[in-house]
């Protein structure tokens, strides 16, 4: 196996702008549906010029410095051999702290239930759009039918609507920077936002513009997806489509506020200035678009959590789920668990929540944490990096101020909603912790030896044909990092559990690099013309397809001569059939008479639970079951000093 490329579009071309306005941008391009009018359910009494300056002012900041600055220019630039995210800047940074882990699963968590919250919020605010034309119309039935579509196409694969996202996009920002524009030369008044002054007048004079931010961060909570997705499409391609994206954008707002400040009077609704500012007769057009676009933001973030799941399995983040690939699409990838979660999650949301305006109460306070923690990783990935003092001085003042104070003000929805959000999200770190914790914990009883002190031993069954032949080829997975090592438990399979004959012994190591896309292997004959051992070096985004990777490593080692894979049976032989393989699985269970103190106890016996949900090592690394033979172990355990039973007489 040779290392595979990456799957992302680095080069700068038209094609992968607009490949990239289908993928990255749908979460914070949809804003627009929502932002404004969660301003103005939040203005608390009269509006004023000032007041909307300011807020389109903090918008049009909040874009620049979050946006732009921390994302586009900077984190961006953190890629893991072209990937992005939480998860492969995590995997950057690891080796420094072992307690990074912990915010790698924090920041995942809360990133997997804003997942949940953006496809409710984005299209019931796109058909909440239908009102317009026909005021009686039912907008839940109608949102939880495009849904349950969403969520049904999954497991057929989206990659021939796909290719319809990104010109779709284009057409939805186009229409955005054309709906403002409009607006703006009727009123150009709102231009003077661009002054941060007016951010400033808001946030200070005005009696709740701090709690204002909650809705400000709004504009920005898509800003995570643009790292997220870096390996889709290229920092070249993202950073040249956020140009269009961030002026059609801020069109669109200055347009909306342009709009407020010409029909606020008495007897005007101003309930979504973004559907108000569509002349009549296109109204019902831009809902279409919307309803597109809000899916497109939906389907993005639905790939996403596939995307991070897949990863926090490689990272030990998540118990083993089955993953499927319905399309020839590289990358894409289809989780049944996640998305009938995800659909389940979603309609509880629509139900609860009924109305965009009540969801909005319940978005952005996750998304905050996750950028809380991306800040996090990336001063330990500027350190790692050694860059410059004060640049990381600048880097921390900065976006921590920045976000501290949008944490701060979305704490105010927690009981409004914000409490859902962290409710899902502490689910999911639970899980992660527990599984992360719970392999620790099992892993601190595994025991290696030196597998040339056993040597002899291991040869000696294998030539000792009093012994009925277990299997010509027999092959273990070992953990063991070092070639010379191997687990006890291995030992204890081959030479008490049952003696296994065979002709040669396989010991298949995994090991998962922080690199995301490495597929190199290596072969050591550690017991020679008896033993080998094959070392797998796999990237975190990589599935581990054992079977499939094993079975390509002999092909090469019998075209190089090295092994013979004909069969060691002279009737079989003659007739040149292939040698057989078994495989050995084995799983270690808690002793019977061991007990762990009462946290590590709680926790290993969820994590017990974890393992029954979860998919087998044998479907994981993809084995025939007709070939497999599952074995229990328990743990190997030095507790010190024993109960000793005395014997009288």
């Amino acid at each position: 196996m040779k290392k595979s490329s990456s799957l992302h579009h680095n080069a700068l071309s038209v094609a992968g702008i607009i490949i990239t306005m289908g993928i990255v941008f749908g979460d914070i391009g949809t804003s627009p549906l929502y932002v404004m009018k969660a301003i103005l359910s939040g203005a608390r009494g009269t509006i004023e010029t000032d007041f909307i300056l300011g807020a389109i002012s903090c918008i049009i900041w909040t874009l620049t410095l979050q946006t732009t600055v921390k994302y586009v220019l900077i984190t961006l630039r953190a890629d893991n051999k072209g990937e992005g995210g939480i998860m492969a800047l995590y995997a950057l940074v690891r080796k420094r702290r072992k307690w990074l882990f912990a915010l790698a699963i924090v920041g995942g968590s809360t990133l997997l239930a804003d997942g949940i919250i953006t496809p409710s919020i984005t299209i019931v605010s796109a058909v909440e759009g239908l009102q317009l034309q026909f005021p009686e119309i039912q907008v839940l039935p109608i949102a939880l039918v495009i849904v349950a579509s969403l969520f049904l196409v999954q497991q057929f694969g989206t990659s021939a609507i796909g290719k319809s996202f990104g010109p779709i996009m284009m057409v939805w920002f186009g229409m955005l920077a054309i709906l403002g524009f409009v607006q703006l030369v009727q009123m150009p008044l709102v231009l003077k936002a661009f002054n941060p002054y007016y951010a400033a007048h808001l946030l200070y004079h005005y009696p709740h513009g701090f709690l204002l931010l909650g809705a400000v961060f709004l504009c920005t909570t898509g800003a995570e997806a643009l790292y997220s997705d870096l390996g889709h499409c290229g920092i070249n391609n993202i950073r040249a489509s956020w140009i269009f994206v961030k002026v059609s954008l801020i069109l669109n707002y200055l347009g909306q506020g342009a709009w407020i400040l010409m029909q606020h009077k008495p007897g005007v609704d101003l309930a979504n200035p973004f559907f108000a500012i569509m002349p009549a007769g296109f109204q019902l057009f831009g809902v279409l678009i919307a309803t597109a676009a809000a899916v497109i933001a939906s389907q993005a973030l639905i790939s996403g959590s596939y995307t991070i799941i897949s990863e926090a399995i490689q990272l030990n983040f998540w118990p083993k789920v089955r993953i499927t690939y319905p399309t020839t699409r590289k990358g894409q990838m289809y989780i049944s668990s996640i998305n009938w979660f995800l659909f389940a999650a979603c309609v509880v949301v629509i139900l609860m929540f009924k109305s965009s305006s009540n969801m909005e109460a319940a978005y952005g306070l996750a998304i905050t944490i996750t950028m809380l923690m991306t800040t996090f990783l990336m001063l330990f990935y500027l350190v790692k990096t050694r860059r410059k003092a004060w640049y990381i001085v600048a880097f921390a003042l900065v976006y921590l101020t920045i976000e501290g104070t949008f944490l701060a003000a979305n704490l105010a929805k927690f009981i409004h909603g914000g409490w859902f959000t962290l409710f899902l999200a502490g689910m999911i770190a639970f899980i992660m912790y527990t599984w992360y914790r719970g392999r620790n914990i099992k892993n601190q009883f595994t025991r290696f030896v030196k597998i040339a002190d056993y040597a002899q031993t291991i040869k000696d069954i294998s030539h000792d044909e009093s012994i009925q032949k277990f299997a010509t080829n027999l092959v273990y997975i070992t953990h063991a990092d070092l070639k010379t090592d191997i687990e006890t438990k291995i030992l204890y399979s081959i030479c008490n559990k049952k003696p296994k004959r065979a002709d040669t012994y396989w010991f298949l190591h995994v090991h998962i690099t922080d690199e995301p896309h490495t597929m190199e292997y290596s072969v050591d004959k550690i017991i020679p013309g008896v033993a080998m051992r094959v070392e797998f070096r796999l990237g975190f985004k990589v599935q581990p397809r054992i079977n499939l990777y094993f079975k390509h490593v002999l092909q090469e080692l019998v075209a190089q001569h090295e092994i013979d894979l004909e069969s060691g049976y002279p009737s079989l032989r003659r007739h040149h059939i292939p040698a057989d393989f078994h495989y050995i699985i084995i799983r270690r269970i808690q002793n019977y008479d061991f007990d762990f103190p009462a946290l590590e106890q709680f926790i290993m016996d969820v994590y017990r639970w974890l393992t029954k949900t979860s998919t087998s090592d044998i479907r994981a690394y993809g084995l025939d079951t007709s070939n497999v033979t599952e074995e229990k172990v328990p743990f190997v355990i030095e507790t010190g000093k024993r109960n000793v039973l005395s014997r009288v007489k």
